[in-house]
């Protein structure tokens, strides 16, 4: 039977890398996008097997009844569900948080965050099959440190880092594990929408963007490197962790299941003053 990968925002960038990368690994796929695509086209020069299938399916997240709306319509498409990745994002308002616009905020809020967590909750009854199953959620900058100027994405994808680890705890018994990718700055639209702000972004931010549509950011192949590991039987007992396709050795630690199950490594976490060295700051 062929194994079955949902994938948002996949019609472009790092979403349409992915929808490749997991085609050509032999799985059928129902691939979500904002606005209608031709997704046989980008799946024409991939090669294809006979169980395989691809379904497009169009779906603006930032409206909560049609992220109902379509989980209802995968829930009938297909027989079960493997891989569910969480891709889909904007942006969002750029510039101090007293500036923003508090309505597109929200909006960013319910693409960045509530829409994936809609889509685990509706999917995750898919997922409970023998053979167990995989949550890939894409996190971003902000995740685990203050990104000034971007804050509804960075709390978005904070509070998508620590919904995938608490989830993670609770379908423990159930097969399904659960993680987070931090993919790295890549040129895509998102980033194009940081160089052309300027100084609005802030200066750091600016100039990482112009850096990387200069000289090249982030493998976006190397991203679908770690989304197969994750989706694959070799990574069954890594769960609840954020790993970063860039810095992290992610290929060895099958080697280390048993320490890492037990560690609280590439999670978040509030680093106290003893941790510092700060004798004074905690009882």
């Amino acid at each position: 039977m062929s194994r079955f990968a949902l994938i948002t925002g996949g019609s472009k960038g790092l979403g349409a890398n992915l929808v490749r990368r997991f085609w050509l690994d032999g799985y059928s796929l129902v691939v979500v996008a904002r606005s209608h695509f031709n997704l046989h086209s980008l799946l024409e020069k991939s090669p294809r097997s006979n169980e395989q299938s691809a379904t497009s399916l169009v779906c603006d997240l930032a409206d909560a009844s049609k992220v109902t709306a379509l989980i209802e319509t995968i829930k009938a498409s297909i027989p079960r569900l493997d891989v569910l990745v969480n891709n889909a994002a904007i942006q969002g308002p750029i510039g101090p948080f007293y500036e923003n616009d508090l309505s597109v905020w929200q909006q960013t809020m319910q693409v960045n965050l509530l829409a994936p967590v809609a889509l685990c909750q509706g999917l995750i009854p898919l997922m409970r099959k023998p053979g167990g199953a995989s949550i890939i959620n894409l996190s971003g900058g902000g995740a685990t440190g203050p990104r000034e100027n971007f804050s509804a994405y960075a709390t978005a994808k904070a509070g998508l880092v620590r919904f995938s680890e608490t989830i993670a705890e609770e379908l423990k018994t159930e097969d399904i594990r659960v993680n987070c990718i931090a993919p790295g700055a890549m040129k895509t639209a998102m980033l194009q929408e940081v160089l052309a702000k300027g100084a609005v972004a802030g200066k750091r931010e600016a100039s990482l963007a112009s850096e990387v549509f200069a000289k090249g950011g982030a493998s976006m192949d190397r991203v679908a490197d770690l989304a197969l590991f994750l989706a694959s039987d070799v990574s069954k007992r890594i769960s609840g962790k954020l790993i970063s396709a860039v810095w992290d050795n992610w290929e060895e630690w099958p080697k280390h299941l048993d320490i890492l199950s037990q560690s609280d490594a590439y999670t978040l976490r509030r680093i106290t003053g003893r941790d510092r060295g700060f004798v004074w700051g905690d009882k």
